[in-house]
């Protein structure tokens, strides 16, 4: 059957004003005037002819605008701007779910259907590409990424070195090149992966230097290493106690080891000195940045990201980008920093366009699950030790009823039971207060669930972003949880039963973000050891395949413009050599990412 969008020229590109000007020059805040909606509209067409870019299929300089030209209507003589025949198409739309061919029309699915069907909507102008019977399946969403690439591109990353000494080495390296007293760090670091039989601690960053404060960061995010000079610089010494929402490592004689977790880090922000940017400066290393983490994002098949901590610099980030061509993938932002500027510009969820949108606010509330500093009823294994809440529950309170009242949606961090009910409170009650017909605030990872939160989740119509390569990837670190606790985290099959539209989340950098890696991670629930964790939580291939489409388009509103590929909605695309459901599931991860699309162009081939 032949699939056609009947109404290819219904659509128009959004450019909402007021939010460009405000994030890019944060000086107009306050003396913008407030546009209608079909002020907003017409300002729009006005600017997108102005401002769209040429854009031909396959041009791999990087995804640009799409051409706003309205397609021709059926009858009309419509021509297809490039077709892909002889293929293995998952489409993951319920009313055709394969197909061997697709035509494309200004970066819009044009039709789907068989070769032969898709044929007849192209000329000899039509550019036409031959499959080879390889697997095509609509773009990889991930529901919770932090894409900046700032430190992959400019900082000593560290994630593959194994040994400790290796670790010492590469930070002595960088304390070589730079001034006492200045800092050095190492960023994605893994404290696990580490093969030395005793954990790091300062004495061994004192050896990479005594002379300048050092932090080595772990990728999850939530806890960081620091020498003896950085406590030294920061005050902090065997009596400073814990603050409430963080905490200094201690061994058992009760010395400083060197660790701090969550917001006890924060004291290091005034010690030492730091290398300084002028704002041009730091303004091109975040779009170097974003251009570098795109280029690795699209490369891997995601085509849609959703920004878990979108601040200023990253959101002029993505527009510098952008304007150079150099945006590969979508972006949905989840804002942290500029939320009350933004709010009172009268922004909120959904400012943007197809390329750049408002998601959103986000908010932390306990701690990690790979650095094990989430906030559980029960105690980690062999341990007293609870965890680390972030937020009170009138803090969370008060953020959901601000964001909820100005029409956001709230995305709030909480990995263990105990954070998951606390923020399940914060929404039930903005709910019934101010109801919302369908709002879906968020709870970012919410790793731990059992099934009265099961239950609430699903009656409160909120989204979780559970993980979906930690199975895999962390898997040595989750005997620190036990298996029973396993039985419940990371519960793709919990969520699925209970009726609940849960996403993909990489979490990266605190997780890979490889969607092939993620779909094995969730169909064997086998880390890279082949150790089994939780295998009640299993899904099938196409549920998987689902929860990394159709679903991620959900926990952002665009449904109906992405997740499937079906007649009318982006042209986001990803072509595998092989079919997943062909090779053992323990083999996905390795499959090759032959093409990844985006709005019609190209943004990665395998080379």
């Amino acid at each position: 059957m032949l699939e056609l969008d009947a109404g290819a020229g219904c659509w128009s590109w959004m450019l909402e004003l007021e939010l460009v000007l405000v994030l890019v020059n944060p000086e107009l805040r306050g003396r913008m005037r407030r546009y209608t909606r079909g002020e907003f509209l017409s300002l729009s067409a006005i600017l997108a002819g102005a401002a769209s870019l040429a854009k031909l299929p396959f041009n791999r300089a990087g995804a640009q605008r799409p051409t706003t030209e309205p397609l021709p209507q059926r009858g009309a003589g419509i021509e297809a701007d490039f077709i892909v025949t002889n293929a293995r198409v998952l489409t993951m739309d319920a009313t055709q779910p394969r197909a061997e061919a697709f035509a494309v029309k200004d970066g819009r699915f044009l039709a789907i259907g068989t070769t032969a069907d898709i044929r007849n909507v192209a000329t000899q102008r039509t550019k036409v590409i031959d499959a080879g019977n390889m697997c095509v399946l609509p773009g990889f969403i991930d529901a919770h990424c932090h894409p900046s690439g700032v430190s992959e591109l400019f900082g000593v990353v560290v994630t593959s070195l194994k040994t400790k000494a290796e670790l010492v080495e590469a930070l002595r390296k960088k304390a070589a090149t730079t001034p006492p007293g200045f800092w050095v760090e190492g960023e994605l670091f893994d404290d696990t992966k580490l093969t030395d039989a005793a954990p790091l601690d300062r004495h061994d960053l004192d050896r990479a230097s005594t002379a300048h404060p050092i932090a080595v960061n772990h990728r999850g995010g939530h806890t960081s290493w620091y020498n003896s000079k950085a406590l030294e610089l920061a005050g902090i010494t065997r009596s400073t106690p814990d603050p409430e929402n963080g905490r200094f490592f201690r061994d058992s004689s009760g010395d400083l080891t060197g660790r701090v977790a969550e917001l006890a880090r924060g004291v290091f922000s005034r010690a030492g000195q730091r290398e300084r940017f002028t704002p041009e400066q730091q303004r091109d290393r975040s779009r170097q940045g974003m251009r570098h983490i795109s280029g690795l994002l699209t490369a891997t098949g995601l085509t849609t990201v959703h920004d878990a901590g979108a601040n200023g610099d990253r959101i002029r980030a993505y527009e510098d980008a952008r304007a150079n061509g150099e945006l590969k993938h979508r972006a949905y932002m989840m804002i942290r920093g500029p939320y009350e500027q933004l709010r009172t510009a009268g922004v909120y969820t959904g400012f943007g366009d197809e390329w750049i949108r408002v998601g959103g606010v986000k908010y932390a509330a306990d701690g990690s699950a790979s650095e094990r500093t989430m906030r559980m009823s029960t105690p980690y294994v062999g341990t007293n030790d609870y965890g680390i809440l972030t937020m009170t529950q009138q803090e969370i309170h008060e953020r959901v009823e601000d964001a909820h009242r100005n029409r956001w949606q709230v995305g709030i961090h909480a990995n263990g039971d105990v954070t998951i009910d606390m923020v399940l409170q914060a929404y039930e009650r903005v709910l019934k207060q101010w109801p919302h017909p369908d709002r879906r605030h968020r709870i970012e990872h919410c790793s731990l669930v059992n099934p009265d939160l099961l239950r609430r989740i699903k009656a409160a119509g909120v989204i979780p972003t559970p993980f979906w390569t930690y199975v895999y990837y962390h898997g040595e670190k989750w005997s620190q949880y036990g298996d029973e606790k396993l039985r419940w985290m990371f519960a793709h099959r919990s969520f699925l039963d209970t009726g609940i539209i849960v996403p993909g989340a990489s979490d990266y950098g605190p997780g890979p973000f490889e969607p092939l890696m993620a779909l094995q991670s969730m169909v064997t629930r086998r880390d890279y050891r082949g150790r089994e964790w939780g295998p009640n939580q299993k899904v099938t291939l196409d549920e998987a395949l689902k929860i990394a489409t159709v679903n991620g388009a959900y926990a952002s509103y665009e449904e109906k413009t992405k997740g499937s590929i079906s007649a009318g909605k982006y042209a986001d695309f990803v072509m595998l050599e092989k079919d997943p459901h062909d090779v053992d599931p323990g083999s996905i991860k390795d499959i090759r990412v032959m093409m990844t699309v985006v709005g019609g162009t190209t943004a990665h081939t395998a080379t």
